[in-house]
Parts: structure tokens; sequence; C-alpha cells
């Protein structure tokens, strides 16, 4: 896959679709690679008529990892001490513009999912030419104060990490089963497959690890998403328990003019069960 040169790191990426149609940068979570889109899912974007630009954020994937930098001290970052924090959302939300920038995008409907949507809030409060519409999924404001984990989740964070590849499927499976949305349907080989995916082409702990010290350790987004006048549609699953609800409503509550989505018995992913409604009222924000 290609690379382009973005905010002083290297960005791995695919693009999709037609280069002549509108541009849709989906922005993905903590730990989650550009594999982890749903190919028929980005392939139904593209049937809307959209180029899709998909990407590894920075300590993933095939982009630029940071070797060698310690992990956060997240007691610290809890207790206000930001000093073992590598680099901020902020940070990576400049990386995803250096990425249109590179492919000479002048701008995109912006979608972001849990820590792509902290991506990709800060993206349209920093780089707001660049943003056509902003599409904030199952994601906070500020993580440490609404939106919240619960505590049940918060406890596995601390538990020993799995290091092989079966551990790391395994824990995979288990996690979604307990923090997905198991009543719409849980597609167990696709989790499978793309898990084991991920795992080949990059496994990267520390990468993570550092990802997790940047969503914990950045400045509270509410205030310079009250100053946000590009469409804004927010979806947030109603019985997500990584990042509750409560981060859907004060999204949508800072962003002037906002839609809000709540999906009822969806968790903290993607079921091809909601994919109509995603879809349906994606389009209808978006004008397509």
């Amino acid at each position: 896959m290609p690379t382009a040169h973005a905010n002083g790191v290297e960005i791995c990426y695919e693009t999709v679709g037609d280069p002549a149609d509108p541009a849709v940068l989906l922005i993905h979570g903590h730990g989650a690679q550009l594999i982890s889109w749903d190919e028929a899912l980005v392939n139904e974007l593209v049937g809307l008529g959209l180029r899709v630009i998909v990407f590894d954020n920075r300590d993933v994937g095939c982009s630029t990892h940071f070797d060698g930098v310690a992990g956060p001290d997240v007691l610290a970052i809890l207790d206000g001490d930001i000093s073992s924090v590598s680099y901020s959302i902020e940070d990576m939300a400049d990386d995803a513009a250096g990425l249109l920038a590179a492919l000479e995008i002048d701008d995109a409907h912006v979608v972001g999912i849990s820590m792509g949507g902290m991506i990709a809030q800060s993206f349209t409060i920093r780089h707001a030419r660049r943003v056509v519409t902003l599409t904030s999924v199952m994601s906070t404001p500020d993580p440490l104060r609404v939106g919240t984990a619960r505590p049940e989740v918060i406890e596995r964070w601390f538990e020993p990490a799995p290091t092989t590849k079966d551990e790391v499927v395994a824990a995979a499976m288990e996690s979604w089963r307990a923090t997905g949305s198991v009543e719409l349907g849980l597609d167990e080989a696709w989790i499978h497959d793309v898990t084991a995916r991920q795992y080949d082409r990059s496994f990267d702990p520390m990468g993570t690890a550092r990802q997790f010290g940047a969503i914990i350790g950045s400045p509270d987004r509410r205030p310079g998403l009250a100053g946000v006048t590009a469409p804004t549609l927010v979806v947030h699953g109603a019985i997500d328990p990584i990042v509750t609800v409560e981060g859907g409503y004060a999204t949508a509550e800072a962003v002037p003019g906002s839609e809000l989505i709540v999906i009822d018995k969806m968790g903290h992913d993607l079921p091809r069960a909601v994919w109509p409604q995603l879809l349906e009222a994606f389009a209808a924000h978006a004008g397509l």
C-alpha cells in the first residue's frame, strides 16, 4: 500500500472509488488498522458516489511507529501529569489533514469512530476549511469526564496483555462479545479474520499504549466544538460500554445544530444490521 509524508510522519493509506467523486475520510479507533474497515461497508460508500480514503493512524499498521518511546504513565495522567504522553489527538488530527494535503484533496466528509471520532472532532476544530461534513460515531469530546468506560471494561484494561496470535484473536473475540452489539449479530468469522490479519501486518502493543496516552491525555474538545460550523452528525450505540452514550450526547450538545442518532441495542461496533440506517442517515447528512 502507498504511503504519504504528512505532519512529519509516514501515513499508509488506501483509496477506493473514482478520484473525481467527493472524498470521505474514514478515521478508525484505538489500535485499529485501515484493514479494520469492512470492505463491504467501504464499497457501500463508493456506491453512494464517494471516493473513500482509509489509513493507518500513527503507531499502528504500516504508518510510522514511535519505536523506543516509552508508554504513558496512566496513573500520572489521571492525576493531571501529562508529561508521559508522546503525542496528542490534535497531532493525529494534523496527520489526517496532512494526508489530504499530500493527496491534493482540498476537503472531505470526515468520519471517525471511537478514538477516530475524537480525531475527527479535532480535525474539524483545527482544519475547518477541509471539512465538508463531520460524522462522529461512538465517541466523546472528553473520555475522562463524559462517556467514560464502564468499570468492568476498565478492569479488563489492566489484565495481562495477550502476545501470541492465537491469544490476541481469542482476546478480541472475548472483548467483542462483551462490548459489541450481540443482539444485533456479531460477524465472528470477520472478527477472527481481521484480527489475525492485523496481527500479521503489525503487532505493536507499545504503539497502541501510546495511542491510549493520547486519548486520555488530550484536552476537552467541547470549547472548540462550540465553534464548529460544518454540518455534524453524531451516532452512538445505546448500550456502548467502552464509550458510554453520554459521550454521544455531550458531542451533540457541544456542536451547534448537530443531529444525534442513538441506536437501540448497539454497542461499541458497527454491526451489519445497522448499516442501512447509518448509510441512509449519512447520505442525507452529506447531501448525496
